[in-house]
């Protein structure tokens, strides 16, 4: 069998009986490609049979040294052709792991990069002062996102069916197209109302994308990208600080540090929707670090 054959195959099962979402499978095509790409140029064998260890370390050390690639995005590539491989295994496509012996490169945990409740009360008093064509719009996205930490695939996705306005609650379709609800904050339930009433009848529909770009089409997530980046910048903030996964790691990290005797890790598991606690334990260190910056700002010497 063909590399390509493999990896079409497996790039099917992971969306028809894994779920996996759209921007999950561009990602894993694109880190087999770069495989595929250097058995080419260095006239190796494209049969899967003949894909060794020693090959995939070559590959390696060729993304490492010439391309210079970080510790974090090699990690991903060779999580990815692990999941190829144990795949392959699987379905008898091969009887020898190509993968056997070959360990995630160690890479340090950096804190997620946030914004403090100050820099997003900024944000937040930009929104309510832009007279704009479409703030009505950007200030009901960007109150939504930090207030439920929902992802930026999940948000541009949001069809009116998934919001119950009586309720108060916001339906998501996670990774794996795993559903979560979330509740919605009073500030942000009033300006789904008001930006409801702003829309032409058909736009309501259940079945119809809630937010649109300026041609009246269902938003992407590029265009999304783009409107937070201007909006950051006209509210005074830096934008190259900011991403959009900023704002669900401001939505974890504050809801822990202002409202920490309500929120226990496990119940910010389900409103982020981790499979692992151990993902969601990384807001646990960041409210550590800010408990030693207090500690370490405590002059008791003078």
């Amino acid at each position: 069998m063909l590399l390509t054959q493999a990896m079409d195959e497996f790039l099917l099962y992971l969306q028809v009986e894994r779920n996996y979402s759209q921007n999950t499978l561009i990602s894993y095509e694109y880190d087999l490609k770069t495989l595929q790409d250097f058995l080419i140029r260095h006239n190796r064998s494209l049969q899967l049979e003949d894909l060794i260890p020693s090959t995939v370390r070559r590959y390696i050390q060729e993304m490492v040294l010439k391309y210079e690639l970080k510790p974090r995005t090699m990690a991903r590539k060779i999580s990815c052709l692990k999941s190829l491989s144990r795949y392959c295994l699987k379905e008898r496509f091969i009887t020898v792991d190509f993968m056997a012996g070959i360990e995630l490169p160690k890479h340090d945990n950096k804190l997620p990069v946030y914004m403090t409740l100050s820099e997003l009360q900024m944000l937040f008093r930009f929104l309510e002062q832009d007279q704009g064509r479409f703030a009505l719009r950007n200030h009901l996205m960007f109150k939504l996102l930090p207030s439920t930490g929902m992802r930026r695939q999940e948000l541009v996705d949001l069809t009116w069916q998934q919001v119950n306005l009586d309720n108060m609650t916001v339906k998501v379709f996670g990774k794996g197209k795993k559903e979560r609800l979330l509740p919605l904050h009073p500030m942000v339930h009033k300006l789904f109302i008001d930006y409801r009433g702003s829309l032409l009848a058909y736009q309501i529909h259940p079945e119809e994308p809630v937010f649109r770009n300026k041609y009246g089409e269902k938003l992407n997530g590029r265009g999304l990208h783009s409107i937070f980046k201007d909006t950051i910048e006209k509210s005074g903030l830096p934008p190259k600080r900011f991403s959009l996964h900023h704002m669900r790691h401001t939505f974890a990290t504050l809801l822990l540090q202002e409202n920490k005797e309500n929120v226990d890790i496990r119940t910010l598991q389900e409103l982020l929707g981790h499979e692992s606690l151990a993902t969601t334990s990384i807001y646990t260190h960041v409210d550590f670090e800010q408990k030693r910056k207090a500690i370490h700002s405590f002059h008791l010497d003078k």
